[in-house]
């Protein structure tokens, strides 16, 4: 080691990550070709994985990292000299630097760190598809859902947006007379089954599916404001690549959504950046831990997508590394593009484990001064045999290394650390509060109200009954029955006031209503009929 490294161990150009015999450098240059740290239960995979995001975000890059035990949150503050870190760090030549790195916290719950929300239109049939554990004729209606969608302009946001478009597009069973009225949502119907045979019972399948995923949580995760994947790739006021940290301890729980997020991510990566081509660094590092979650019975057209991504990705810059248990989680059309291996220790007690190790051992570089299948499961706490691209694009010689102490703390921060780091958040109010904005559920409510807050034909005539009489008039009154847009100082304070008061009344009304109907399913149809009514006139 020269002395340009003996206090960081890393260049402008290469981040230390290890020392054996020789020392491990993992490129800068040739990180966007991706990787894999793997290795058992309680091996140094986090620490490892600590230790290479602390170097990228040294070098300038940006990185997302999915935090599945908490440990860590722990790079957001100063490190902790401890003996046991002293002590490696001597033996390796370094000079221990406590540091720290400029931190923000996700959290799809919204619990430990800002929310992250997509839309549902941006999620997309497919993905949305493998969060549901749909089979290929659910997938299939779950297409013309979001192609009628798109044709008929109606915009997906949230859950109950996909809700109400999916109980739009079942066709009509029942046997009406001539002088029937049609329904106001026959074309929705109609283009729908365009395409295909559109059946009650899948439809309800469908929605049972995602009350499954409501009832897990996943419903928060479906809104606005969505995020802006740019806000992940930023520096701080040093140069240093902040550090971006998916607090998924949660939503670990359901693994499915979990995976389907991650991928969404690299797809939305994918879609929105430019050609880079070969960069001196990359742009973004992507760490997905627990990655053999992603290819758990996933469907043929989802593999070829992620196996686009994470072929592709690259030209945009972007680095992807999975850290999983086995190599073997992995599958080997994706595995062949991971240049970049840290393998930590397996333990072969079973028939299984003894294939892990000798997949794992074939996917190096032999070394001949090594038995890679029997050092695998040899080694200690913190030890690995490390393979990194060289300036040629070609593996290194498999080495083993004891992995470099991080300069930041080990294990995860308290609750008032965390609070503090989230006050000081660069995108803190950005994604805090969630928006309700008018979007297919919207618009269908107020096509099956007959639209009633607005005046029809002459005389003040309108549709939509009683409810749709009494919006109008009270729309009339306070001049807020125009089209949606800027309503003057006047009207914006009589909306403002009226707020309260058409609630209380309508409200009371259709209680009244709720009661003479019968029991739940009369203060259902209550609570619709003021929503279509008064829907327009209320969200202004």
């Amino acid at each position: 080691m020269t002395a340009q490294d003996s206090k960081l161990g890393d260049t402008d150009d290469k981040i230390f990550v290890g020392k054996g015999d020789e020392q491990a450098w993992l490129t800068l240059a040739l990180a966007n070709r991706h990787g894999l740290v793997t290795g058992a239960t309680g091996t140094g995979k986090t620490v490892t994985l600590q230790v290479m995001a602390e170097g990228f975000a040294r070098a300038g890059v940006p990185v997302f990292a999915a935090d599945i035990k908490g440990d860590l949150s722990g790079i957001s503050e100063i490190g902790v000299p401890a003996d046991f870190i002293l002590k490696r760090a001597t033996e390796m030549g370094l000079t221990f630097q406590p540091d720290h790195f400029s931190t923000v916290f996700w959290d799809v719950f919204g619990e430990q760190g800002h929310p992250v929300r997509a839309t549902v239109t941006e999620m997309g049939p497919l993905l949305l598809a493998r969060m549901l554990d749909l089979n290929d004729v659910q997938e299939g209606v779950l297409n013309v859902a979001f192609r009628v969608a798109d044709d008929a302009g109606l915009t997906l946001i949230d859950m109950k947006d996909l809700r109400a478009l999916l109980d739009a597009i079942v066709p009509d069973t029942g046997k009406k007379g001539a002088d029937a009225e049609e329904s106001p949502l026959a074309d929705v119907k109609k283009a729908a089954q365009g395409f295909g045979n559109v059946t009650k019972a899948t439809v309800g399948t469908i929605q049972r599916q995602l009350l499954v995923l409501e009832n897990q949580g996943g419903t928060k995760f479906f809104g606005e404001p969505a995020l802006t994947l740019k806000d992940f790739m930023k520096t701080d006021r040093d140069g240093r690549g902040m550090v971006n940290i998916l607090v998924a301890d949660k939503l670990l729980q359901n693994p499915r959504l979990y995976a389907t997020f991650l991928l969404w991510m690299l797809s939305e990566l994918f879609e929105e950046l430019p050609e880079a081509g070969d960069l001196p660094k990359p742009k973004l590092v992507f760490f997905f831990d627990e990655a053999h979650l992603l290819f758990n019975d996933a469907p043929k057209a989802l593999m070829d997508k992620i196996e686009q991504v994470v072929r592709l990705i690259r030209s945009k810059g972007v680095g992807v590394y999975f850290v999983t248990q086995n190599p073997i989680d992995v599958p080997d059309r994706v595995l062949g593009q991971l240049g970049n291996r840290v393998q930590h220790a397996l333990r072969a007690f079973t028939p299984r484990d003894q294939k892990a190790v000798a997949a794992a051992a074939q996917t190096f570089r032999p070394n001949p001064k090594l038995d890679t299948a029997k050092v695998i499961m040899e080694l200690g706490k913190g030890e690995a045999l490390v393979s990194f691209l060289e300036g040629n694009g070609t593996p290194a010689m498999v080495e083993r290394v004891m992995i470099r102490p991080p300069s930041a703390r080990i294990g995860p921060i308290t609750p008032d650390e965390r609070k503090a780091i989230m006050a000081a958040s660069p995108v803190k109010g950005k994604y805090d509060t969630a928006v309700d904005a008018e979007s297919a559920y919207e618009i269908l409510q107020k096509r099956i109200a007959g639209t009633a807050v607005t005046v029809d034909g002459p005389a003040g005539a309108s549709g939509g009954g009683i409810l749709g009489q009494i919006g109008s008039i009270v729309g009339t009154i306070f001049g807020t029955n125009v089209k949606r847009g800027r309503l003057s100082a006047g009207q914006v304070i009589a909306r403002d006031v009226t707020r309260s008061v058409t609630n209380q009344v309508i409200g009371g009304m259709a209680a009244n209503i709720g009661k003479s109907v019968g029991g739940q399913l009369g203060g259902s149809i209550g609570r619709t009929l003021v929503r279509g009514a008064l829907g327009g006139l209320l969200r202004r």
